[in-house]
């Protein structure tokens, strides 16, 4: 048998069933919301490989069609307008599937940012449990950047400037739409009856079009992810 302390306890430690109570709920609640959090990035992040490899399998498909047209026809008329047909159908695809990309990539950002608010939450109620926290507990950007696993403040990191965009996902998505377009404007010149010279440079000029207009529309698309911060979002609901 344990001996029971005598006297009263220190005012610190004077149990409050009401106020456990409300702790109990408050964790629950928030940790309710960052595991919803965390299901919809995961079936976002399944989205995102789904669309990309639904792209990419239509055009390796597309390839072997037209390289048995292209054998069957020996690059004749008919290749050309067999090739007419099916690469705008491609590029569609491929467009679709790049908006659809930088959705999903805001989308992203959106939970994240909201993981990190929830986080910031915990700590007000446990300040103590800072030091355990491996992701960011703040909005600013540089606390969503460290969620990600990036460090784009860090000396060679990879990561950081107009690098880390040309490796992403649907950045690779636009350069293969941006060469499609490209193979599209060149048929379509032979088509016409072009010189290959001339067809050719037609093809460049639009693949550096089709490829800037893409930069922009990711560009541009980046707002969707800004949301206004906690504080901020207070002040506009209160009255």
């Amino acid at each position: 048998m344990e001996r029971m302390p005598e006297g009263p306890p220190a005012l610190g430690q004077v149990p409050s069933n009401a106020s456990d109570a409300a702790l109990a709920r408050r964790l629950q609640i928030l940790s309710t919301e960052h595991w919803s959090l965390l299901a919809t990035r995961s079936l976002s992040w399944n989205e995102s490989f789904a669309r990309a490899g639904m792209f990419l399998t239509l055009l390796t498909g597309t390839t072997v069609a037209l390289a048995l047209v292209a054998q069957a026809t020996s690059f004749g008329e008919g290749f050309v307008l067999f090739a007419v047909l099916i690469l705008p159908v491609v590029l569609f695809v491929g467009l679709a599937t790049y908006i659809r990309l930088l959705e999903i990539n805001n989308e992203d950002y959106v939970w994240v940012r909201g993981m990190n608010r929830l986080r910031s939450a915990y700590l007000e109620l446990e300040p103590e449990l800072a030091p355990y926290f491996i992701s960011g507990t703040s909005e600013d950007p540089s606390a969503i950047y460290q969620t990600f696993g990036s460090l784009p403040d860090e000396p060679g990191s990879s990561d950081s400037g107009l690098f880390h965009g040309f490796v992403t996902t649907p950045a690779t998505i636009a350069f293969v739409d941006a060469m499609l377009a490209a193979v599209l404007a060149a048929v379509v010149a032979v088509q016409v009856k072009m010189a290959m010279l001339t067809a050719s440079g037609i093809g460049v000029v639009a693949f550096f079009a089709s490829a800037a207009v893409l930069a922009v529309i990711g560009y541009r698309t980046t707002a969707m992810a800004h949301l206004p911060p906690a504080a901020e979002s207070k002040e506009e609901v209160s009255p």
